[in-house]
């Protein structure tokens, strides 16, 4: 039977679970959150899974060893994916048995050897990507991306039946904190008729996206069922879809992405549950049409994910996306991906697109906040940007409503433009 973690009360019900750890009550990594993600550090320097709670990391393996939880194993792989093809019985018994071990004081001997702190600790790409699909799924993103990029065109007129998106690079998913090479290829011509240039991107951007980490591999050939899908989502990323707006206007005729965006994704180094934003879930923007059976059938009304985002160049606020602005929901993308007998697989990874919304301070990428470069973006130091400069540093950040009026948070994802090769 398909499971519906995302039934939740409303993010005022309930009481957040209280740990023996010392931690700031506001703390969006509480033991609501329990992200997983994979770290080394001296003493342990082969890379191994980590769970974060406040500013330690739980050594997992070690940990579940030591309690006694023989299924623990799993964890002193080098990546996520060996858990993730567990399934979702398995993520929900793990969650139950960290959240215990971390608020029952009676494990506090068994645990607290196998905390580091986080400072301390070296973070890897919590995945082994098996694909990466980007897809467009805000509305508002999508009708400012056609009006500059096709101006007096608007949406296409698939756009509303189903979540547009393109298959992307997996090889150059990369972790927060991995510096991101200016990209180099042919930028089109100034003016019609002429000849294309060839050199470094002038017109180098930003994506701000969440990131969707999929487990329990499917037959290829078969397809998940929107009421299914949730057995699927295991936890969500920020993610940086960086984007390099000259390659991609000249080559994305008439194909989609190439060049423009295949030189680097930036991922969270730490993958929340799904199951600790259930608080956070809350209903799409009207779909209207209604859309066709299969992203409908047997399961409730679409949601979403009510994540507040943050969009920072050199520590300096651009932006506040909010997620509730994503026309699509989660399950409709996995549904949608896999309708035409496409597979999950153990590490899939899908972008929701860029996350904007109707205000100029919620739109998620310089793209639209200069409208294709017309205007620049005053920073609140005064500096301004219209697209990025080498050595500009660029952060996301995210929390939503958490159980009792609490936070989740998602992890950050950094990342340093440095100079073309």
């Amino acid at each position: 039977m398909p499971t519906t973690p995302y039934d939740a009360p409303d993010a005022t019900a309930g009481e957040p679970p209280v740990s023996w750890l010392d931690l700031a009550p506001d703390d969006p990594f509480g033991v609501a959150t329990l992200p997983y993600g994979v770290f080394s550090a001296p003493g342990r320097e082969a890379p191994r899974v980590g769970v974060r709670i406040g500013p330690w990391v739980l050594d997992a393996a070690a940990a579940a060893e030591r309690a006694g939880m023989e299924s623990g194993a799993v964890w002193a792989a080098d990546r996520l994916n060996p858990f993730l093809g567990q399934g979702p019985h398995a993520w929900a018994a793990a969650r139950e048995w960290l959240t215990t071990v971390l608020t029952d004081a009676s494990y506090r001997d068994a645990v607290l050897p196998h905390l580091v702190p986080l400072a301390e600790v070296t973070t890897h790409l919590p995945i082994r990507v098996a694909d990466y699909v980007d897809f467009f799924a805000a509305e508002h993103h999508a009708r400012n991306a056609a009006d500059i990029f096709r101006p007096g065109v608007g949406l296409s007129p698939n756009w509303k039946h189903l979540p547009v998106g393109y298959h992307g690079r997996a090889g150059t998913v990369v972790v927060s904190g991995t510096d991101v090479v200016r990209p180099t290829g042919q930028r089109g011509p100034a003016q019609a008729g002429g000849s294309p240039t060839f050199g470094p991107s002038e017109r180098l951007d930003v994506e701000t996206e969440l990131g969707f980490v999929l487990g329990g591999a499917t037959a290829q050939g078969s397809r998940v069922a929107v009421g299914e899908a949730a057995d699927h989502l295991f936890g969500v990323v920020l993610l940086n879809d960086w984007s390099a707006r000259d390659l991609q206007a000249w080559e994305a005729q008439p194909l989609g992405p190439f060049l423009g965006k295949s030189f680097a994704t930036s991922v969270s180094a730490w993958v929340t549950p799904m199951s600790a934003l259930a608080h956070a879930r809350v209903p799409v923007p009207g779909q209207d049409p209604r859309p066709l059976p299969y992203l409908l059938d047997g399961a409730p009304a679409p949601t979403t994910i009510g994540l507040s985002l943050e969009l920072r160049v050199n520590d300096r606020l651009v932006t506040r996306p909010h997620a509730s602005d994503l026309y699509w929901s989660p399950e409709q993308l996995v549904a949608h991906l896999t309708v035409g007998g496409a597979s999950v697989r153990d590490g899939d990874l899908l972008g929701s697109g860029t996350v904007s919304g109707a205000t100029r301070d919620s739109l998620g990428c310089l793209l639209e906040l200069t409208h294709g470069g017309r205007d620049a973006v005053v920073l609140d130091d005064g500096s301004t940007r219209t697209w990025l400069e080498d050595g500009d540093v660029v952060t996301m950040t995210a929390v939503a409503p958490g159980p009792g009026g609490g936070r989740v948070g998602v992890a950050e994802v950094r990342g340093r433009v440095v100079p073309a090769r």
